[in-house]
């Protein structure tokens, strides 16, 4: 496989434990280069890499030396991914719930339509809780009153998507917020205010339980605190700051 120039899998990773290393395995398989991102990870998932990447060129590894959460470690991926000129990055989760069957056409339709964000839409089965399902919805409709669309956002939590790096970094550099669990919804939004263009393709979406290897770092309470958080922030802005321009973009920017 000949690596890409334009377009890398970027995969950022906190403690995901075993399911680590056979996901990069995965991933390199169906696109290369592949780099991933250890935000300051304490288990030994980041060594189990070490061999992989002592033999596979197309394997980069960058350490943050302490967690910020994944819209730090993403943030830091896309900086060096710019840096090294590359124009594009497939996020995708490190504990092996996104479909590394899906990087080929998701890059490909990127490759299709550079100037646009890539969302992947999540197709569940049946093993996934309710209450998920459930708080998922309630996220699903705030986003698209805070976007004035049911079509640009199809989901707003699924991380499976690519970036158009200088874009994604040029939101980030807009907001203090979206470097942590309240990354894919906020920047996802963020980047429909600014005219960014969105693709929607749907893609299964496992859930793993601990018998499966499957690694959560969500906390219940915590983290839909943050979500109550984030879209008290957004519909503040879009309410006091953003209603006209955020409409007029709504109508003028494409779902393709």
């Amino acid at each position: 496989m000949t690596p890409s120039s334009t377009h890398l899998v970027l995969i950022p990773s906190y403690n995901a434990g075993s399911r680590l290393l056979p996901t990069v395995e995965d991933a390199l398989r169906r696109w290369q280069p592949v780099w991933v991102v250890i935000d300051g990870s304490t288990d030994a998932s980041a060594q189990s890499l070490a061999p992989l990447a002592a033999r596979e060129p197309s394997l980069r590894i960058i350490h943050r030396l302490s967690n910020g959460g994944k819209g730090a470690a993403v943030l830091t991926g896309i900086e060096a991914a710019l840096a090294a000129g590359f124009t594009h990055a497939l996020v995708m989760d490190s504990d092996g719930q996104h479909p590394v069957t899906h990087i080929e056409p998701f890059m490909a339709a990127s490759q299709k339509t550079p100037a646009a964000l890539v969302l992947g839409l999540p197709v569940f089965g049946p093993e996934v809780p309710l209450e998920r399902l459930h708080g998922r919805k309630l996220s699903v409709g705030l986003v698209h009153f805070e976007t004035f669309s049911k079509t640009l956002i199809g989901d707003p939590l699924f991380g499976f998507r690519v970036y158009p790096a200088a874009a994604l970094r040029d939101a980030l550099a807009r907001t203090r917020a979206a470097r942590g669990f309240d990354f894919d919804p906020e920047i996802a939004v963020r980047m429909v205010w600014a005219g960014v263009p969105t693709l929607n393709i749907p893609a299964p979406c496992r859930y793993l339980t601990k018998a499966d290897g499957g690694v959560s770092h969500f906390h219940y309470l915590r983290d839909n605190v943050k979500m109550v958080w984030l879209h008290t922030r957004l519909i503040t802005q879009l309410l006091l700051w953003r209603w006209p321009a955020v409409r007029r973009i709504s109508r003028q920017t494409p779902s393709l």
